[in-house]
């Protein structure tokens, strides 16, 4: 059996066995399958050294953070792995906005003792309003997260939530254009789909509060790459935090690399060496089901015979 593991470049990094998630150290696979079966972990996304892997392979294993797309037929999720991750991810970026953390830490390296400039631009998040859009696993993840420092969190889902988990949460049900013009921040956290792609275009960006911040840790292609350049250089938004870009990896000269007052990070939300763990221990298991006959277990299957099967991605994507 051929097994094609396309993952991301560890460098030096992958001298650390815990960076599971690196090609590399290709996920543990070389440990747990031993020889009886042909591994390839590659760096490859694209291109005919690819395509000639994948031609006799029985298995493709990819990730979000290094992504080959394919058409679907069979899908297989480890689910819930780094959630928790990517919602820590996320409330770590809406304070680096509000409180103005980067170009404090900046000033500091470059030499500087820039306290009046620092503090003009930095807020508590306390008694401010943030928006949530898409309040799933990891959504209601942030929401809980943010339930401390005592904020008002508003949310849109397609499909709205309980009232019980709406009250154990503390949030509110609202549409996205009563979140642009109400929230101090708003956190991108739906999936990429026909209906959110591209949502934040320029009428929506300049149609949020201003000086608003925006976190996006959902998908680089919901917020337009133009219209957010411009809304941060004449200063209509606050700040931008991203964890996804459009594409990925982001070419050097892409230009949110150079935007003013950004906090981006190159998808890393979902890579803390606890996730690395977890999700690299659910491929194992689903390889080894694929191997020796076995269905996969349930709620790892998104996809199958072209069909969605999840329900919760039913429910997003049907």
């Amino acid at each position: 059996m051929k097994i094609v593991a396309v993952l991301y470049p560890g460098g030096d990094a992958a001298d650390n066995p815990e960076v599971l998630g690196c090609t590399e150290n290709a996920l543990g696979l070389r440990e747990s399958l031993g020889d009886e079966h042909d591994l390839v972990s590659t760096t490859e996304r694209e291109g005919e050294e690819l395509l000639g892997h994948l031609r006799d392979a029985d298995v493709l294993i990819t990730t979000p953070f290094w992504p080959v797309y394919v058409d679907k037929e069979t899908v297989a999720e480890i689910t819930g792995s780094n959630t928790v991750s990517v919602s820590e991810h996320a409330v770590m970026q809406v304070l680096a906005l509000v409180r103005n953390f980067v170009p404090a830490c900046k000033d500091v390296v470059d030499g500087g003792w820039s306290i009046g400039e620092i503090a003009a631009g930095s807020h508590g998040l306390e008694k401010k309003t943030v928006g949530i859009y898409g309040a799933g696993e990891i959504g209601q993840l942030i929401a809980a997260r943010l339930k401390p420092f005592d904020v008002e969190t508003l949310y849109y889902k397609r499909s709205r939530l309980g009232t019980t988990e709406e009250s154990y949460l503390g949030i509110r049900y609202t549409t996205l254009d009563e979140m642009l013009g109400e929230c101090d921040v708003i956190v991108i956290a739906s999936p990429l789909t026909p209906e959110t792609r591209g949502l934040s275009d320029r009428e929506t960006l300049f149609g949020m509060k201003r000086g608003a911040d925006l976190v996006n840790i959902a998908r680089g292609a919901i917020v337009e790459t133009e219209a957010l350049v411009e809304a941060l250089e004449e200063g209509h938004l606050g700040g931008y935090a991203g964890d996804v870009w459009d594409p990925q990896p982001a070419p050097s000269d892409h230009p949110w690399r150079a935007m003013p007052n950004h906090a981006t990070t190159p998808h890393v939300s979902g890579t803390t060496l606890e996730a690395q763990g977890r999700y690299a221990a659910g491929v194992r298991e689903s390889l080894r089901s694929f191997i020796e006959g076995r269905p996969t277990r349930d709620d790892y299957v998104m996809v199958a015979d072209g069909e969605i099967q999840n329900v919760s991605y039913k429910a997003i994507y049907g």
